[in-house]
């Protein structure tokens, strides 16, 4: 956060602000986002949210790039087990962080700050999972050419973004089509089995 020379900003209302926005976002979308709006809300004075944040955006992506949208699952004992626990949220519907992120998925196609702000919290965490599942992959014997894993990458992060268009999550057993028929088959070698 940065902040005009003179009193130190307070932690707690910088928070409160962070909080309120977040509940915009994800209860009223980022065309609700404003500074009359957050200020009402926080009881804060609209100074004190351009002190911290000199437009929506940069406090947009203050909020969203604090979230963990993307978890590295526990080691299944396969890469087929791996993905399967990777992609366990999107059987889950949409929680608060993630109908934020999904109302700033449009605007962050022409604002670079807010596009800053969803590869903090999605891009750049999902590229370190699939490197991490990568890593483990190799270790079993099973390792997967750098080019490959560059694509799995790019694949689940299209249908990460999908996923903040659809009204339903997906069901388990459609997840698992996704890894068998998609995925996998994508980072196998040729005439190589899918590890179960």
């Amino acid at each position: 956060m940065s902040g005009a020379p003179g009193r130190p900003l307070s932690a707690e209302l910088s928070e409160q602000l962070l909080t309120v926005a977040v509940d915009i976002l994800a209860d009223e979308g980022w065309g609700r986002l404003n500074s009359d709006r957050i200020a009402a809300r926080a009881r804060a004075g609209k100074a004190g949210i351009y002190r911290r944040w000199p437009t929506m955006a940069a406090l947009a992506r203050a909020a969203v790039s604090r979230f963990h949208l993307v978890e590295v699952p526990e080691d299944g004992g396969s890469l087929r087990a791996d993905l399967l626990g990777l992609l366990q949220r999107w059987t889950q519907p949409l929680d608060r962080e993630e109908r934020a992120v999904a109302s700033l998925v449009g605007a962050a196609c022409h604002d670079e700050e807010l596009r800053a702000g969803l590869d903090e919290a999605l891009v750049r965490p999902l590229t370190r999972a699939v490197e991490e599942l990568g890593v483990r992959a190799e270790a079993r014997g099973e390792g997967i050419r750098p080019e490959r894993l560059r694509l799995l990458t790019a694949m689940l992060e299209a249908f990460w973004w999908q996923r903040y268009r659809l009204v339903d999550p997906l069901t388990p057993e459609q997840v698992e089509l996704v890894v068998d028929e998609v995925l996998t088959p994508l980072l196998r070698k040729e005439g190589e089995p899918v590890a179960a």
